[in-house]
């Protein structure tokens, strides 16, 4: 929405153009002869009729001489107000003065006005627009509107100024083909985005209560019952419907927004679609799709409970056979509002990465999960889809941000300490064939498939996980693939990981070496915590072709030796919770030192009774100086 409006005022010499301009600045009419062209007159915001946006006025004049001068005016408008006041002026709008904007490139709206109607007899009846107006309007759809006017008795002189600022602020152009007498396709989908997220039951209608509050969002006024029956019975004569029991239907609802442009009001619709923050090409605000977040380096982002409660909601909403998940139908119809899934979810082959019900559809638990790896690996995209869902923060504030916290910066920490966040990142490192996708599976309570299936790409899941005292947090383990190297070069990737959980084929001799090969390489792996891990332990174990079995080369390094699990077994989930645990308490996951802790007992005492020494000191040194 412009924040101020250029009005250049064009005719032919003699149609009134000053005289109108002299009349809406002083509020009457100006007897006598005043100068040919006017200076430029800027106006603050005036308020209601007129739009609450700065206005500058240009008077041109017509003369072949200064030709040059308007066409350069014409160029700076935001709005050309063309001025006719009888049959020869009315004539030269068609044949020259439209042809003449069109021959500049403007694509600027234009108001028509019939200046000087206390001339005439006929006033502004209907029959003069059809007659007279609509020919023009037809033939060129750069006409925003007309209107006739006086200003010799200030008939519709202010509401002339109106019309030029709503042309700006409320364009017609993105919203009606006149041609086609309908809402254009951009318009219609923004309409049933917007009523789609006023049917907060989703069962396809505005019901009163809806309609109430729609109402009080949009206009901040409240909407008479007597009103709202009236509504209704127009609905009913127009659209052919008889069952107005449920509500406000999404055909009803386009067919009164189009009645509102039909009858002039196009300002009307355009408050609605700017409440629901569409710009002027019918697009959502990028402010409002992508507002400032802003995380610090080592801290991460989550959903706040607000953002929580919202994802919840829409589930429980959406899950319209109480079955527990979300199906193909149900998933479609709580995207339509989007442009569809998130690219990294159809990339990660949605809902795949996630927990799914025995149907295949994504259960509550995992939807949250969902949300949750994406807040943490992606924040914008989840406060993008915040907005195309319809997400609405408390205390009536417009953005979505209040939907997502930043955890406070994590720090590598070989001390006792627990790091505040309920979302981690875990890399899953090993050689090829060692079990990592199974493992994936089994942290997603998928069959076991013996079917080996190379990972090219990287692969992640997540879950959520009751930690030791039962608080809950969200383990994303990933997989790496044949990125394996390029991550595990990349600092940004490391310093977003809080654990790696190194993984091998205890019945495979050569799968341990794999791990002792990328620690020689990678040496910056060291100042992450890690955790060891023999898979395929319902298998016979075996000797590993390395310099040391996994056992001694733990202990080598002061590491626990590593968990012998196997996905086969129920007990798999107690690797998880260990997988979290050490995420969220690091220094479980560091080498142990060799050297016992300092017992630092003793300087705490001693420091402690200097203290109350010295503050005895004072007190007496206090208490001498008052005496005194």
């Amino acid at each position: 929405m412009a924040t101020a409006v250029r009005i250049c005022v064009c005719g032919d010499e003699g149609t009134g153009k000053s005289s109108l301009i002299a009349t809406f600045v002083k509020d009457v009419f100006v007897a006598g002869k005043i100068q040919p062209v006017l200076p430029m007159i800027t106006l603050p915001p005036l308020g209601p009729p007129l739009e609450n946006v700065a206005i500058s006025i240009v008077d041109t004049s017509a003369r072949p001489q200064d030709r040059t001068t308007l066409r350069k005016e014409i160029r700076k408008s935001n709005v050309i107000l063309l001025v006719y006041s009888d049959h020869y002026s009315y004539e030269r709008v068609a044949l020259f003065w439209m042809p003449y904007f069109r021959s500049l490139g403007v694509n600027v709206p234009v108001v028509l006005c019939a200046n000087k109607s206390d001339l005439t007899a006929d006033g502004s009846t209907p029959q003069v627009f059809d007659e007279e107006m609509m020919p023009v309007m037809m033939e060129f759809r750069e006409i925003d509107s007309c209107i006739r006017s006086s200003a010799k008795e200030g008939r519709n002189v202010v509401e002339v100024f109106h019309l030029c600022q709503k042309a700006v602020t409320h364009p017609i152009a993105p919203l009606y083909d006149h041609k086609e007498g309908q809402l254009k396709p951009p318009c219609v989908d923004a309409l049933r985005r917007v009523f789609y997220l006023s049917d907060k039951d989703q069962d396809g209608y505005l019901n009163d209560q809806e309609m109430y509050d729609f109402q009080a969002k949009c206009f901040e006024k409240p909407l008479l019952a007597e009103d709202l029956e009236n509504m209704k019975q127009t609905v009913v004569k127009a659209v052919n419907t008889s069952d107005m029991t449920k509500g406000l239907d999404l055909a009803g609802f386009l067919y009164l927004n189009r009645l509102y442009v039909d009858r002039g009001r196009h300002e009307t619709l355009w408050e609605i679609l700017r409440k629901y923050h569409y710009t002027d090409s019918l697009s959502l605000s990028d402010s409002f799709l992508h507002p400032r977040f802003d995380v610090p380096d080592h801290a991460s982002a989550e959903l706040s409970p607000a953002g929580y409660r919202f994802f919840m909601d829409l589930f429980l909403t959406f899950d319209k056979d109480n079955d527990g998940g979300l199906n193909d139908q149900e998933l479609a119809a709580l995207f339509a509002p989007t442009p569809g899934l998130p690219p990294s979810w159809s990339e990660a082959s949605f809902p795949s990465s996630t927990v799914r019900n025995e149907a295949g559809h994504i259960t509550l638990q995992g939807w949250l999960a969902q949300w949750s790896m994406t807040t943490f690996l992606e924040p914008k995209t989840t406060l993008e889809y915040l907005a195309y869902l319809g997400f609405e923060a408390p205390k009536g504030r417009d953005l979505t941000t209040p939907a997502l916290k930043v955890t406070k910066a994590r720090k590598r920490r070989r001390r006792p300490g627990r790091v505040d966040r309920n979302v981690v990142l875990c890399y899953l490192i090993g050689s090829s064939g060692a079990g990592k996708s199974s493992l994936l599976d089994a942290f997603l309570n998928r069959p076991f498939d013996p079917v080996y299936h190379p990972t090219i790409k990287p692969r992640r899941a997540v879950n959520s996980v009751e930690l030791h005292g039962g608080k809950q947090c969200y383990l994303i383990l990933e997989e790496l693939g044949e990125l394996e190297p390029a991550i595990l070069e990349n600092q940004a990737k490391l310093d977003a990981c809080d654990l790696i959980c190194y993984a091998y084929d205890s019945s495979d001799p050569e799968s341990f070496s794999h791990i002792v090969e990328l620690r020689k390489k990678y040496p910056q792996l060291d100042e992450l915590p890690a955790i060891y891990t023999a898979l395929k332990a319902d298998r016979d174990k075996t000797t590993q072709r390395s310099e040391l079995q996994p056992d001694a080369y733990t202990a080598d390094i002061n590491m626990s030796p590593p968990v012998h699990v196997s996905v086969t077994w129920n007990s798999i989930s107690e690797l998880f919770v260990a997988l979290a645990e050490a995420a969220t308490n690091p220094s479980t996951a560091f080498p142990k030192s060799d050297e016992p802790e300092a017992d630092r007992t003793s300087l705490y005492l001693a420091l402690g009774a200097t203290t109350c020494a010295a503050l005895a000191a004072f007190m007496i040194w206090r208490r001498s100086t008052n005496s005194a």
